[in-house]
């Protein structure tokens, strides 16, 4: 019999799967607290539960921690980590130091089904979704799961096209019992699944980010698919009018492609878009593959768009590329996939 994966579960959900052996509450949360909090992957290793609930689990489950299969570190310190779910789908994980932060970029599908031609991850098709269990073991089964102050869900695969793992995964989390993470230390990022959206606004407290390359759906349809069925005006205009809860950050990023969308006219359009919407905005340089004709704006070109944006009242920043030499910045994940790495 196929054991079930521990890492992944809800509290209720272990509770119901032990309380007929006799089990409390008090187990179950104290089992979940070694798993999501201390990456125990040997229940024997569990403190303060008995001997017998250590049997029974061993019998028809496993910690569901496991390692990533290789990795990969930056000049800048961030590394990126290959892993094999039990379906044998590979996806790919960022740990990014930064201080006292420490962030996961995590993914949630291997591959994504998009189809931005501009995405390395893209390019490699979708393969399928990942579970919660997978998702969390992203942060669990790393190195370093314990210095872990913040969640990105930015790596391989559309979050909002997986929306059940990543709202189980989110709760598990930032619950008490769970990695107990502020709502406010996880970021999901989106090319607009508009429903998704919704619910996602609607259904959870932590940060939402925008991909949207052009403020002109023209553009855009050419690069984001997605767009024809989900418009990104209308996007917007949901998160412009969705009230906002204390330290909840809205945003959009715009990836920068030199003589692409870093016009005059561009500059205009992301600022007449969000002009007094209260959403932030993230300027990315563009990480170009071999082969590929595109080149990044210039550092000034980007001081200019943010300058700009921000005496027009908008929130803006630059994002400081990290792990660009290991393929771990954005879009270029699934880069090694195929190339002898697996």
């Amino acid at each position: 019999m196929e054991k079930i994966s521990v890492n992944g579960m809800l509290a209720d959900e272990l509770l119901d799967a032990i309380s007929a052996e006799g089990f409390t509450r008090r187990h179950a949360l104290s089992v979940l607290n070694g798993i999501y909090k201390k990456s125990i992957d040997d229940f024997t290793r569990i403190r303060n539960v008995p001997g017998t609930l250590i049997k029974f689990l061993d019998s028809r489950f496993s910690p569901g921690i496991f390692p990533p299969l290789s990795s990969e570190t930056s000049e800048d310190g961030s590394k990126k980590y290959l892993f094999r779910n039990s379906e044998g789908l590979y996806y790919e994980t960022v740990f990014i130091p930064d201080g006292k932060r420490n962030t996961v970029c995590v993914s949630t599908q291997s591959g994504c089904r998009m189809g931005c031609p501009f995405c390395v991850t893209g390019r490699y098709g979708f393969h399928g979704n990942l579970d919660a269990g997978d998702i969390l073991n992203q942060v669990t089964g790393i190195p370093e799961a314990a210095r872990v102050t913040h969640v990105v869900f930015m790596g391989m695969g559309e979050p909002l096209d997986n929306l059940e793992s990543v709202m189980k995964s989110i709760v598990i989390l930032t619950s008490e019992w769970g990695k107990a993470l502020s709502p406010r230390n996880i970021t999901v990022s989106t090319v607009g699944i508009t429903e998704g959206v919704k619910y996602f606004l609607e259904n959870s407290e932590c940060n939402l980010t925008l991909s949207l390359f052009s403020a002109f759906t023209e553009e855009r349809r050419e690069v984001i698919p997605a767009e024809n069925r989900n418009p990104v005006l209308e996007i917007i205009e949901m998160m412009r009018n969705y009230p906002m809860k204390k330290k909840r950050r809205l945003s959009v990023a715009y990836v920068m492609i030199r003589d692409v969308n870093d016009s005059d006219r561009h500059l205009r359009g992301v600022t007449d878009l969000l002009h007094g919407s209260g959403i932030r905005i993230n300027l990315l340089p563009y990480h170009a593959t071999p082969f590929d004709p595109r080149l990044s704006s210039t550092p000034e070109k980007m001081m200019q768009f943010k300058h700009s944006l921000v005496t027009s009242g908008i929130s803006a920043s630059i994002r400081k590329s990290r792990g660009a030499d290991i393929s771990a910045a954005c879009g270029l994940l699934a880069s090694s996939l195929g190339t002898g790495v697996v």
